[in-house]
């Protein structure tokens, strides 16, 4: 018993459990850990390299597909097309493509797009390796303009595009002829530009073409710079024979265009990218000098403007500055007027120098008014006697009455004279009524009156002398008989009945007569100037 007692005493060590923080991390996170960080970075780079996404309309979707259709730049990949669709209307077609990041900065107003296709045009075939590898979509970059992301996409290509330098102008035009987007552009039989394009005027009186000179060719265009139509031949007849001239075979199945500048007295700047100019249709009318500003003017004649038609030119001193226009008939009923009034145009260039044509019209009218001051004149003048053509001509005639121009709304009307002939004849019936108011008859008779008197006082003195001292000067008395013979002579001269009367009366007749015949000749030259050369025709 003592023994299990003491058995009961003793004691045995358990173990105690030992509590300690288990550890935040383990093994296992690892993987998905490391999956998000690199999905993370792959969604940023994903995002921080997107590109930007772009809606370009195009009339048809010919040879384009959604996810194959590449958009290139210089044939380097630059975006790819998304998807294609048709626009409400049907009228075309929408195309959505993401582009390159990089592109962003050149996405404005101003950046083109087009299809390329195999075409030919204007002598030239492109876009032969999309027989093969299919159409893609080109890019002309810009980073001119405002930002945008909708484009409308050229149904041809641009001729020329930004990377290409040089300098662009613009050419007015009556006609296109056989010009056309593309068309080639010489200088001394150089291709050195071509034309970008071309659209009529709202008016639809003219055309502006828009062209391209590459560099460095564009520093030989300046302010006097003429270019022509090259189009076809040009043929020319002089003293060494017939002369036929051509820029290129390509000008005579596509046409061309072809400039140059003359050497004369102008003394010319450099042009400006943008400066207009004329388009003429031939070299030879390139010899003569054109303007870009026109000004309208009315003149209005009483006489007959037989001989003048539209077209006719209007002449300062013998200078061409302009040509008619239009001609009409005026009458003014209460008053019975008859009054032509004739349009002319006429390039105050001429008159002007360039930097003196300010937009300003008072400037204008007071150096016309000047020149109206001084005298300038419009006059009717016979520019051919062949034809009897006429011409209106501007000059200075100091001695006429002052008159001014009159400032109407539309066109401002110049004062007018008479024409030559018409002056001669107003000249000479203005001296007839003269003659014819002389009272002839009435001085007559006073002549004869005043000889009667002076016989008589003669009579007188004679008796005087006659009871004179016999011893006067034989002298004398020989005067006194010269004189009452002489004034006997012209009582008879100046009778009613004496010859110089008869003779002075059938002068003023024959006076009348020629003022007649002068006034016949005056209408019949104005109809008919070329007789002074043919003679009269059996039918006139």
């Amino acid at each position: 018993m003592a023994e299990q007692h003491n058995n009961a005493d003793v004691q045995f060590d358990t173990p105690k459990a030992i509590i300690s923080a288990g550890k935040t991390f383990s093994v296992i996170w690892v993987v998905p850990i490391v999956a998000a960080i690199i999905g993370g970075w792959l969604i940023y780079k994903t995002i921080s390299e997107k590109g930007p996404e772009i809606t370009i309309v195009f009339k048809s979707a010919e040879g384009l597909e959604a996810g194959k259709t590449k958009i290139k730049y210089k044939d380097v990949e630059v975006g790819l097309v998304d998807s294609i669709s048709l626009s409400e209307d049907l009228t075309s077609v929408i195309l959505k493509a993401k582009l390159v990041k990089e592109s962003e900065i050149y996405l404005t107003d101003k950046t083109r797009f087009w299809v390329v296709r195999p075409r030919i045009s204007a002598g030239e075939i492109s876009g032969l390796g999309t027989l093969m590898a299919g159409a893609y979509i080109a890019v002309d970059p810009s980073q001119e303009g405002n930002k945008s992301l909708s484009f409308t996409g050229l149904e041809r290509p641009p001729v020329v595009t930004a990377d290409i330098p040089g300098s662009r102008y613009v050419l007015r035009a009556d006609k296109l002829g056989s010009l056309d987007s593309g068309s080639p552009i010489y200088f001394r039989q150089l291709r050195v530009g071509e034309v970008e394009g071309y659209e009529l005027d709202e008016n639809g009186q003219a055309l502006t073409i828009k062209i391209f000179i590459h560099s460095p060719y564009d520093r030989y265009v300046f302010q006097n710079t003429r270019f022509w139509n090259a189009s076809g031949l040009d043929f020319s007849v002089d003293a060494n024979g017939l002369k036929v001239n051509t820029e290129s075979i390509i000008t005579l199945m596509l046409g061309g265009i072809a400039f140059d500048s003359p050497v004369n007295l102008d003394v010319s700047e450099p042009a400006k990218p943008g400066d207009i100019f004329a388009l003429y249709s031939s070299y030879q009318d390139t010899l003569k000098k054109s303007y870009a500003v026109k000004g309208h003017w009315l003149i209005k004649f009483n006489g007959s403007v037989r001989g003048l038609s539209p077209d006719a030119p209007v002449e300062f001193r013998g200078i061409q500055i302009g040509k008619v226009l239009d001609i009409n008939l005026k009458i003014d009923i209460n008053n019975s007027d008859f009054r032509i009034p004739v349009l002319i145009e006429i390039e105050p260039e001429r008159i002007f120098r360039s930097d003196q044509i300010q937009d300003g019209l008072k400037s204008k009218r007071e150096f016309m008014e000047s020149l109206v001051a001084k005298g300038l004149r419009a006059q009717l003048k016979t520019g051919n006697l062949l034809t009897g053509q006429l011409v209106v001509d501007l000059d200075f005639h100091p001695e006429v009455p002052p008159q001014t121009i009159i400032w109407n709304d539309k066109y401002p009307e110049l004062p007018a004279i008479q024409t030559p002939l018409e002056e001669i004849f107003a000249s000479i019936a203005r001296s007839l009524s003269k003659i014819d108011k002389l009272p002839l008859e009435e001085m007559g008779d006073d002549a004869r009156a005043a000889v009667k008197n002076l016989n008589h006082i003669l009579i007188q003195v004679q008796s005087t002398m006659d009871s004179i001292n016999t011893g006067f000067a034989p002298e004398a008395i020989a005067v006194m008989e010269q004189a009452k013979k002489t004034l006997a002579n012209i009582e008879k001269t100046t009778s009613a009945d004496s010859p110089l009367n008869h003779e002075a009366r059938n002068a003023m007749e024959e006076l009348s007569d020629a003022a007649r015949a002068i006034r016949v000749l005056v209408d019949y030259l104005e109809r008919h100037p070329d007789s002074l050369i043919y003679g009269k025709g059996r039918d006139q």
